[in-house]
């Protein structure tokens, strides 16, 4: 779904020209779509009818309270990875009761705080972390309710970073391992063996590879089911890759349901997803203004007020972001997008065709929903960019603009120096 396109030469989201935005709330900006978030919940929900999944909005791909809230509002639990995410879909009003807690490095004090939240189950990537969640829900008299992470050793071919289900990543267990490690974990006090967790990588854009991940855990869940009554859910992740650019065609749900649904069918435990960027991705923008245009011998620069500090997919993964002019122009150049930020690697594009652009003009960086502002900082001391929801016609404020005095909130002023 697309709900970013031209009327009359102007970008729009939804019906909201994107240019009057940036006029009332300065850039760099964020503009999200609360239309394109819901369709996506419900394309991939009516895909997956037939084994009715709970969908656990990936928090980490987008942690604003309104847009976790969005997701609420429609029947979603969460993905969380951190006591900090928890508390963010506390105060976004989001059943924890829906919340699967993920993450190879919990805290003591971040697992009795999701115990004593009565999250639906931890995610456990190894057998010293189940150990450590039994003696958390010993210490505030509850049962925690775990499900082992299975690493099946498929390759999804996707990038190296995003990579997660190979048997040299930091995550989950083998399948070999699993076995013994839930009879272990199943005979510690104060514990529930729920299931079994699997997520192979992400922007992933072909079914197969959950096929294959699946059929590989197959056996597994069925053992598990033989022995202990209490195991229920099966959670296959997400990692439904989009389209960042022309041409690069997303997986489609109704594709990876055929290929995921009979085997889920089979195994019969319930299914949960954690999708992120599949609901969020593609309903995002980051609104900038060109600062200055640069020509040397060699490139042409248009110099924007957004860097890597606003969104480093393009730095860290070399990620494709299409680029848009707010003002609707066919004529391009051939040109780096690059930011303010003082390190070679600050760049949104490099040598490519992008709009031709002169001072004061914008653009608008496309498929920036997920995996932007949430990896965003304030490294050179930079402000970090508002944010808005786009609902219809209308356009709410999500997030202030950072002032100076965010800077330095929570830092201790020093003392002056003794004469």
């Amino acid at each position: 779904m697309n709900i970013f396109g031209y009327k009359h030469g102007e970008l729009y989201a939804e019906r909201v020209p994107v240019r009057r935005l940036a006029e009332r709330y300065g850039t760099p900006l964020y503009v999200y779509s609360r239309g394109h978030f819901e369709a996506q919940y419900h394309t991939l929900h009516r895909a997956m009818a037939e084994v009715d999944p709970l969908i656990c909005f990936s928090v980490k791909s987008n942690s604003n309270l309104s847009v976790i809230r969005t997701f609420a509002d429609i029947g979603a639990g969460a993905d969380i990875v951190s006591g900090g995410e928890l508390y963010r879909l506390l105060q976004a009003g989001l059943d924890p009761s829906k919340a699967v807690f993920a993450g190879v490095g919990k805290t003591s004090e971040e697992i009795e705080f999701a115990i004593r939240e009565n999250i639906l189950f931890f995610t456990v990537e190894s057998e010293a972390e189940a150990v450590r969640i039994s003696d958390s829900a010993r210490s505030v008299g509850a049962t925690a309710r775990i499900a082992f992470r299975v690493n099946p050793d498929v390759n999804p071919d996707t990038h190296l970073y995003v990579s997660t289900g190979r048997k040299e990543t930091k995550f989950g267990l083998d399948i070999e391992r699993s076995l013994a490690a839930c009879e272990r974990a199943a005979a510690l006090p104060n514990i529930e063996l729920a299931g079994i967790h699997m997520h192979i990588g992400s922007q992933i854009l072909a079914p197969e590879p959950f096929a294959a991940a699946l059929e590989r855990v197959a056996p597994l869940c069925m053992r598990l089911r033989s022995l202990y009554s209490s195991v229920r859910y099966l959670d296959i992740g997400g990692g439904l890759g989009i389209s960042y650019h022309s041409g690069q065609a997303p997986l489609d749900p109704a594709r990876y349901a055929s290929a995921v649904v009979p085997v889920l069918k089979e195994i019969g435990l319930s299914v949960v997803l954690e999708p992120g960027r599949f609901l969020v991705g593609n309903g995002g923008l980051l609104v900038c203004r060109v600062q200055y245009v640069k020509d040397n011998a060699f490139r042409k620069f248009l110099i924007i007020d957004a860097g890597m500090n606003d969104l480093i997919r393009p730095s860290l993964y070399e990620a494709h972001h299409d680029v848009l002019p707010v003002r609707h122009t066919d004529r391009t150049c051939r040109a780096d997008l690059v930011g303010p930020i003082c390190e070679t690697g600050d760049f949104i594009a490099l040598d490519r065709e992008l709009p031709c652009s002169e001072q004061g003009d914008l653009l608008a960086i496309a498929s920036a929903g997920a995996y932007g502002f949430t990896m965003s900082s304030n490294y050179n001391s930079r402000l970090r960019a508002a944010a808005v929801l786009v609902h219809g016609g209308r356009a709410r404020l999500i997030r202030k603009r950072e002032v100076f005095k965010d800077l330095v909130r929570g830092e201790l002023r020093p003392p002056r120096a003794r004469q």
